[in-house]
């Protein structure tokens, strides 16, 4: 089991470091958005090179950040029975969440994904808007949920360890296991 565990631990790490990459956009997201503001309504000059890159940069925010949010245990879940259900009960409840639900839906997009972004790629695609930007380095959306299918086998392995008595608290809960 330690090597599952050993390997989940460098999933780990690699979701940190994308999660790091995609933090760092949000900075420069917020101060393209806010000098694109300030340029349009002082000066009266606007550039949709601009409004693209902001919504590019977001793209990356998420995609490149889910596998982080995922790791740290902060996705979004419908909390109405998870939050009062035993640790035991909650590594249960998130192993078969992942197996039913995460792989299936981040496998399709990730497939899905690869082919529109192999023809974007191919293609050159650029943005219709005047001074617009390639379109096709935001497509690159597979990888966001290629990582997120990597973290989603950390976190399976990490799970199925609790089963097994090898861990100490079920995700979030400071409880030990029972």
């Amino acid at each position: 089991m330690e090597i599952w565990l050993s390997l989940a631990r460098g999933i780990d790490r690699v979701s940190r470091l994308f999660g790091i990459l995609a933090a760092w956009l949000v900075l420069p997201s917020c101060l393209i958005s806010a000098g694109n503001a300030t340029s349009r309504y002082i000066f009266a000059a606007s550039s949709n090179a601009w409004l693209e890159i902001q919504w590019q940069m977001f793209a990356g925010i998420f995609l490149l950040g889910s596998a982080r949010v995922l790791k740290l245990n902060e996705d979004v879940r419908v909390d109405l029975v998870y939050g009062s259900c035993a640790a035991r009960s909650k590594l249960w409840i998130d192993t078969f969440g992942i197996i039913l639900f995460l792989f299936p839906a981040a496998l399709m997009m990730a497939v899905m994904g690869a082919e529109l972004f192999l023809d974007a790629f191919r293609r050159g695609e650029m943005s219709c808007n005047a001074r617009g930007l390639p379109l096709w380095p935001v497509k690159a959306l597979p990888l966001g949920f290629e990582l997120l299918i990597l973290q989603g086998i950390a976190e399976l392995i990490k799970r199925i360890a609790g089963l097994n008595g090898h861990g100490t608290c079920a995700p979030g809960d400071e409880r030990p296991l029972q």
